[in-house]
C-alpha cells in the first residue's frame, strides 16, 4: 500500500474553506480512482490554517496515476485559497492497524 502525503498552508482564515473543498470535491474525485482506499484531513493544532491530507492507495502505479492524471487541477482549483504550492510526497505503508498491514508486509 501507498500513501501520497500534501501539505499545504491556507491563506489566514481559509483553512475551513480548504476543507470544504477538499471534502466536496477532491474526495469524489478520489473515490472514482481505481486503487484508491482511503483518505485523510489533518489539522494542526499550532497552526491552524496547516493541513495534511494522506491518501492510500493499493499500489505505488495508482497513485502514481491519479498523481499524473488529476494532482494539478486539483492544486490548481486551491491555488486562491492556499499561501503557498501544496507539497507532496509518497510513501509506501509498512504499517497500518486500520489497513490491516504488518510492517515488511505492505502491498
Amino acid at each position: 500500500m501507498f500513501a501520497s502525503v500534501v501539505v499545504c498552508q491556507s491563506k489566514a482564515g481559509r483553512s475551513e474553506l480548504v476543507g470544504n473543498k477538499l471534502n466536496n470535491n477532491v474526495l469524489p474525485i478520489l473515490q472514482q480512482q481505481v486503487g484508491f482506499v482511503d483518505f485523510l484531513t489533518l489539522a494542526d493544532n499550532t497552526d491552524p490554517d496547516r493541513l495534511v491530507c494522506i491518501s492510500f492507495w493499493t499500489s505505488q502505479e495508482d497513485a502514481e496515476k491519479y498523481n499524473r492524471q488529476h494532482y494539478y487541477t486539483i492544486s490548481d482549483m486551491l491555488r486562491p485559497l492556499l499561501e503557498s504550492p501544496a507539497m507532496l510526497e509518497t510513501f509506501e505503508v509498512s504499517a497500518s492497524t486500520a489497513h490491516c498491514i504488518a510492517v515488511g508486509r505492505a502491498a
